[in-house]
């Protein structure tokens, strides 16, 4: 050919390139730098992350996902952590420090596999097997939970929180998580199910965070129209209302001509005249608590006060939902159309002031499908973190429900599956063994990072649980407050079968595919020539 040495440039110039194992290095650093990031915050003894934005907010939390979403992650490897934070949360609700500090690990090990020199198509393969090996010891070692179980129930959601800041107070909201719960759970063809939108969550600081309220109703964030309207309403017959209770202006623009002033008199007239059958029409249906999604006029609030209603503008749609649903009332699109059967019914709505603003609470519905938290700390901050802690508890509750399976914590699970694989690894043999051994291993970091938060020796508690283990006691974990390994079933440290079952798949699956990457190839951003002129060279735009 004789084309001598000329380089040919097949990509953009400025493109940068690794392949190899430089690739795969760079990739898995990254991915690890992610997982060091949320190692510390693992377990009871976790320490706390304060995370600070771009605009100054601070976030405070030991929640594995939110320290995840408020860093501002660049590196495409360390982004799939990410996303195996949000996918575990998503799916359960917790364990997504737990994931993401499992493919980390996975990678770790690969590492020194790739450094001895098993390819990384043997190391994937290997993780695929003993990911299919996992989850059915996981199987296995799971035990049965039942809605009826209120006690179970209330220890995994107890479990759920002890790592975070409502530690102290874990009995009280184990409580309210599980009753709000149950109250959301709906059963359909002998299986339960719970939509978790159906718990609405109010923050208020200024209290302790024991004065936190469950209500099976609703809160809304609203006060009657009219200061004279009634602050108390018992046996409430609710009309939901989603048209303005307003005069309709015309579609198009119009002009009205008055000439004479009875004219202008007349107009009024007759528009108060609307107004007045819009709330006699209310009143007819036997409504005395209005709820509107829409504006109500002054009139009309006058109108609305003088008949004794209580009535509330501007209402959510999320609240006009979920009031339809505990309320059973229906949403009028025609204020002239609303009759009786249209109405929902409460025991009581009532006006409460908490702090400086007044909220407008609903109880005594006839069928509560949906539940409000009134959550109170000292600051924003402890409010937000204490939101935070329920929503994972009541998610593994939901999960545990959902499932009727649980395991054990502490790392009691993850030995007894690293044993597990470690047997299953010398049956098959060849290269994938080592792989399968590697995952087994990988494992292992659960209770190595536990005793390290905790401040005790992580070898030394790794070796007492794999021996006690070996001697039957599958429930064997650690406990950190103690610093000893115990039987975590008699310590009622639960979690719902569903968090290890997905930690594990999710983190395989980014290990994997992180893995199986041996070429990065990154485009610069912006144009290959920035001092060429618009429209490409020689200065032509496309109008030339």
């Amino acid at each position: 050919m004789g084309m001598g040495n000329t380089p040919i440039l097949i990509l953009r110039e400025g493109t940068k390139r690794d392949k190899g194992k430089d690739a795969q290095y760079n990739n898995i650093t990254a991915a690890r730098t992610i997982s060091d990031s949320v190692r510390s915050s693992l377990g009871p003894r976790g320490m706390d992350k304060m995370l600070v934005d771009s605009m100054g907010d601070v976030v405070i939390t030991n929640d594995g996902v939110t320290i995840l979403k408020e860093m501002d992650v660049q590196h495409p490897a360390a982004k799939m952590l990410v996303e195996v934070a949000k996918t575990q949360d998503s799916e359960v609700g917790d364990g997504t420090t737990t994931s993401v500090i499992l493919a980390g690990e996975l990678l770790k090990k690969a590492t020194d596999l790739i450094d001895s020199n098993v390819h990384p198509t043997i190391i994937a393969s290997g993780y695929r097997k003993a990911n299919e090996k996992a989850q059915e010891i996981l199987k296995s070692v799971a035990m049965p939970v039942s809605i009826k179980d209120e006690d179970l129930l209330k220890r995994i959601a107890e479990t759920a929180m002890i790592s975070k800041q409502v530690n102290s107070s874990k009995e009280f909201f184990a409580n309210l998580v599980v009753d709000a719960v149950k109250t959301v759970v709906e059963e359909k063809d002998g299986k339960y199910f719970a939509d978790l939108k159906n718990i609405q969550t109010v923050l208020k600081s200024g209290a302790s965070m024991e004065d936190s309220v469950l209500v099976k109703g609703l809160i809304i964030d609203k006060e009657p129209v009219q200061p004279t309207m009634p602050k108390k309403v018992e046996k409430a017959k609710i009309a939901l209302v989603d048209t303005p209770i307003e005069v309709k202006k015309t579609e198009v623009d119009a002009k009205i001509e008055i000439t004479a002033p009875d004219q202008l008199a007349a107009f009024l007239a007759e528009e108060e005249n609307m107004l007045r059958k819009m709330v006699k029409k209310i009143k007819e249906s036997g409504a005395n608590v209005v709820f509107c999604q829409k504006g109500i006029d002054d009139l009309a609030q006058h109108f609305l006060a003088k008949e004794g209603i209580y009535a509330c503008r501007r209402v959510k749609k999320s609240d006009m939902e979920r009031l339809a649903k505990s309320t059973g009332a229906n949403l009028v699109n025609k204020v002239e159309e609303i009759d009786s059967g249209d109405l929902g019914y409460a025991e009581l709505v009532e006006l409460k002031k908490i702090e400086e603003e007044e909220m407008t609470f609903i109880t005594g519905v006839k069928d509560p499908k949906t539940v409000s938290v009134l959550i109170r700390g000292g600051t924003s901050h402890i409010t937000n973190e204490i939101e935070r802690s329920l929503v994972d508890a009541w998610s593994v509750v939901r999960v545990a429900i959902e499932d009727g399976m649980m395991v054990t914590g502490g790392g009691s699970t993850a030995i007894e599956l690293a044993m597990g694989l470690r047997d299953y690894a010398a049956s098959i043999g060849g290269r994938a063994q080592i792989a399968i051994e590697a995952f087994a291993s990988a494992m292992e970091v659960i209770p190595t990072s536990l005793a390290e938060n905790a401040g005790l020796d992580p070898i030394d508690m790794v070796i007492e649980m794999r021996k006690q283990h070996k001697e039957g006691k599958k429930y064997a974990g650690l406990n950190p407050f103690s610093g000893k390994v115990e039987d975590m079933l008699a310590l009622n440290v639960i979690e719902p079968y569903r968090i290890g079952r997905q930690a594990i798949n999710s983190a395989t699956d980014a290990a994997v595919m992180i893995l199986r990457i041996d070429d990065v190839i990154a485009a610069r951003g912006g144009p290959s020539a920035p001092d060429m002129p618009p429209g490409g060279p020689g200065g032509m735009g496309m109008d030339d």
